[in-house]
């Protein structure tokens, strides 16, 4: 290849640096892959192989500057003798064993599925390496010696079937590892543990896993089900895992065991004050120095015998004259230099063995401490899992109740709107018959208190059961803040004139005129609060403070009743909860007030809490986010409606469907009168017959539990039909279902609540038929009607605005007979301020004020009492109006 001698050269000389540099780069990392695996296995640590090769190159620099090479050929034989032999216990698992089946069929090499150490390859190595090394050293004569490789050979290649066959193969693996269904099963022990089938979480998935410790992702045969962490983990965790103490194995690790047997022995042979420090660290230090002292003396010898040998190969007897030989000269005191390291060596070892021992006692316990916290925390976080499955249960149970009781509650509040439908309103119509004789008209006045008092306990129980179910909505929209206020406080001072207390007003300087809230809610929280004050303190005084600094309303209702103790204070929120004072009380109340009152405060997204100390008072705070809003927001005050006697214009034709024949004809009681003819169906079904048999309705009052089909199904195919296109109002006394989304789209204003009260029918059907009443003689229309042609006569008998109400209508007359004996118009406004809070109590009292200050108001007031009496508000309401505008001092 080259024509000149140097050229020849010098390439040789490079192939042959290239190839050493090749051959030692090799061999470096080979060794740091032998390091690596030893460390990590000892120490369960892995620094990276860099490390280790770093390490091995240090060595190998250290064995050449100590002059150690000249000895690597007898070294190299020994060695070569154990390489033989490890190579042929591989060769024959792998071509006697496993076609025997007395190995696994696959090569398992995951950390947590072997044992410490398999006897099997072990065994074979080792003994046919000592043999071998014996045969190499002359043991066994010149003969052997050539031979000692072969030894090796063949006695690693017969042993390892042999040890194999004798365990039974019982020490290849710890446990079974995982194979997907529909795989080899394999034979002997390893019954489903077929080549390439381990640890296949995912069976019959090919690809990647995620190591639950490092979180990396590995091929599916690199990774091994792990107990302690519950989840695939990869080779390299496993190895270097150091806590989990082997607990997927069912057998304890070798190591283990014997150093179970090593303490036992040393307790057995030491004394019995040596035997108890056995346990603490002691057995551990002796175990670890029979390791040292003679590794240690082997190295110092091996170094030895080297420099007697290094010594004896040179000739220096013609240097030294004749005499001895170097090395007997130098011998002795080369002996005694060795001896000295050695000893120094020795007691280095010893001090760092103690220090490793020591070391590893801490971390063991800190490790069995950690162990122990760990699971102490997977027992409480198990306890939390199990305490929170209970909660849930317990949720999911109290849900169920709750959404029982709203059935309940829905049920029970219809069937007793049923009824009192009827007995409100035929008690309405007897109170208006002036051919009642007086003593029945007072026991129809204590029926009508009585039903109006059942009905405020229904409606009271339903607002808890709307706002526990989440279906009560607030009707936000600009009020009068500051005169609802005013309002409210006058009511309140009236009664508490009245009981002899003082009632005091703290509405600060920056109280606004006009804020954004739900005006009734927010009233009857209010109401609820001072009135149960006021109710409560016999003496002193109650105050009503309320500051509105930043959109924030602070409210502070403040008595000095008899007060609360801790129990009561615990439950004062409570549903039909009422306290100790409740018996020297005048009127108990229902128990219903406090907590509509809380659950409203918090409905607005506001706080109320309550402190009291017994004998001395109690204090409720509210605290509501009002922003305030301009005047110019508000809407038109409506002015009061009065009697409507009839109306102007065509006869106007309703239907009625309702199941309720008591119902059905309170309804033609109520409206007939008025000119409306009133058409009845019993049923869904019969309604819907008549529509289309060509009745044709002006306005359908439709009722919704019915048999057949309800009311809901009878809307939908009566759209669907196209049979009316009329008005419709449901009249059901299933009140929960007012203003919540429904099949057919009706609104909320379309939703009458039985008891039905004859204004809120009257306004209905004037606002969807476009009705010109016909009011009550003297008083005038509260809202001009649109321009229309005037009719000659009112339906039904009515006569026109300025005529007598027809026989069957029963005008609420006398006031104008006692308009001379009236009150002041201060004193009328202001009693319709109270009726206008539905306040009756305040309102029985201002009249007995107004009688006691003047006598020559009696006939008046007589005839207003009875109204009061019966909750008749609408009607007193009227009554007043009527007498404002007959009074003179009125303009």
């Amino acid at each position: 290849v080259f024509p000149h001698y140097g050229w020849a050269v010098a390439a040789t000389a490079l192939f042959v640096i290239v190839s050493q540099l090749k051959i030692n780069v090799t061999n470096a990392y080979a060794g740091s892959l032998a390091w690596s695996n030893f460390f990590s296995r000892l120490t369960h640590s892995h620094p990276g192989r860099v490390v280790w090769m770093v390490f091995n190159i240090l060595i190998a620099l250290m064995l050449m500057e100590l002059d150690v090479f000249q000895a690597l050929g007898g070294v190299l034989g020994l060695f070569s003798n154990v390489a033989i032999a490890w190579i042929m216990a591989v060769v024959a698992d792998l071509v006697i064993n496993k076609p025997l089946g007395w190995s696994p069929p696959g090569i398992e090499f995951r950390r947590a599925y072997l044992h410490d150490i398999n006897p099997v390859g072990v065994g074979a190595m080792l003994g046919a390496s000592v043999l071998s090394v014996a045969a190499h050293l002359g043991a066994f004569g010149a003969l052997a010696q050539a031979f000692s490789a072969l030894i090796a050979l063949v006695t690693a290649l017969l042993a390892s079937p042999l040890i194999a066959w004798a365990t039974r193969g019982r020490y290849y693996l710890a446990r079974t590892p995982a194979q997907p269904p529909g795989t080899d099963e394999g034979v002997g022990p390893w019954a489903g543990a077929s080549a390439g089938a381990y640890a296949r979480l995912r069976p019959g998935v090919p690809g990647l896993q995620r190591c639950v410790v490092c979180e990396r992702d590995y091929e599916d045969e690199d990774m091994a089900g792990c107990p302690a962490y519950g989840g695939p983990i990869c080779s390299l965790c496993c190895t270097l895992d150091a806590r989990c103490g082997d607990r997927c194995k069912p057998q304890p690790r070798l190591v283990d065991q014997a150093w179970d047997r090593w303490r036992a022995l040393l307790a057995r042979r030491l004394p019995r004050r040596l035997a108890a420090q056995v346990d603490t660290g002691l057995a551990s230090y002796l175990l670890l120095m029979a390791v040292i002292v003679p590794a240690l003396g082997a190295l110092i010898g091996l170094l030895y015998h080297q420099e007697l040998r290094a010594l004896a190969t040179q000739d220096l007897r013609g240097l030294a004259g004749g005499g001895a030989g170097l090395a007997d000269q130098v011998g002795p005191a080369l002996q005694a230099g060795f001896l000295k390291t050695y000893a120094a060596l020795l007691l280095v070892a010893a001090i760092v063995a103690w220090w490793l021992v020591l070391a590893h006692k801490s971390r063991q316990v800190a490790q069995e401490e950690t162990l122990r916290q760990t699971e102490a925390l997977m027992r409480e976080i198990d306890s939390h899992r199990q305490t929170d499955l209970a909660l849930q249960q317990a949720k999911r149970l109290a849900d169920a109740a709750n959404q029982a009781k709203t059935r309940y509650i829905t049920t029970i509040s219809h069937e007793l709107r049923t009824p009192l439908n009827s007995i409100l309103g035929y008690a309405q119509l007897l109170e208006e018959d002036e051919a009642m004789p007086a003593h029945r008209r007072q026991a129809v006045s204590v029926i009508r208190r009585g039903g109006d008092h059942l009905l405020s306990l229904i409606e009271g129980t339903l607002d808890v059961a709307r706002i526990e179910g989440g279906k009560l909505t607030l009707a936000v929209q600009p009020m009068r803040f500051r005169d609802s206020l005013a309002e409210i406080a006058r009511l309140f001072e009236l009664q508490a004139q009245a009981k002899g207390i003082r009632f005091v007003t703290d509405f600060g300087t920056s109280l606004p005129e006009v804020v954004r809230a739900d005006e009734k809610r927010l009233r009857q929280i209010l109401i609820n609060l001072l009135g149960n004050a006021v109710k409560f303190t016999g003496q002193g005084q109650v105050t009503f403070r309320l500051h509105h600094v930043r959109e924030m309303a602070r409210i502070e209702i403040i008595d000095s009743g008899p007060g609360m103790t801790a129990e009561e204070l615990a439950r004062v929120f409570e549903p039909f909860e009422r306290g100790s004072a409740v018996g020297s009380a005048a009127a108990g109340g229902t128990g219903l007030g406090l907590t509509i009152s809380k659950m409203l405060t918090d409905l607005m997204g506001g706080e109320m809490t309550v402190s009291s100390t017994p004998g001395e008072g109690s204090c409720f705070r509210v605290r509501l986010f009002l922003p305030e809003v301009p005047a110019s927001s508000l809407p038109a005050r409506a002015l009061a409606r009065p009697a409507r006697l009839g109306y102007r214009g065509p006869v106007r034709r309703i239907l009625v469907v309702d199941n309720e024949e008591a119902d059905r004809m309170l309804l033609a009681d109520l409206l007939q009168p008025l000119g409306f003819v009133i058409d009845r169906a019993a049923s869904g079904e019969e309604g819907l017959a008549r529509l289309a048999d060509g009745l044709r309705p002006d306005a359908i009052f439709m009722d919704l539990a019915m048999p057949g089909i309800d009311g809901w199904e009878t809307i939908r195919r009566l759209r669907a039909q196209g049979l009316s296109g009329a008005p419709l109002a449901v009249v059901s006394a299933n009140a929960f279902d007012k203003g919540l989304d429904n099949i057919v789209g009706l609104a909320a204003q379309d939703f009458l609540v039985k008891p039905v009260r004859l204004d809120d029918l009257l306004d209905w059907l004037g606002e969807r038929l476009a009705l010109d009443w016909v009011l009550a003689p003297g008083v005038q229309t509260a809202v001009a009607p649109a321009p229309r042609e005037p009719a000659p006569a009112v339906p039904g008998g009515a006569g026109t605005a300025g005529a007598e109400p027809a026989a069957s209508s029963k005008p609420l007359g006398g006031a104008a007979d006692a308009a001379g004996h009236a009150p002041d118009a201060g004193t009328l406004h202001a009693l319709r301020e109270l009726v206008g809070l539905g306040y009756v109590r305040g309102i029985q009292r201002k009249l007995d004020e107004i009688e006691a200050a003047d006598a020559a108001t009696a006939a008046f007031v007589a005839q207003l009492r009875p109204l009061a009496s019966g909750f008749e508000l609408d009607a007193l309401n009227r009554l007043l109006l009527k007498a404002l505008d007959e009074c003179p001092r009125a303009a």
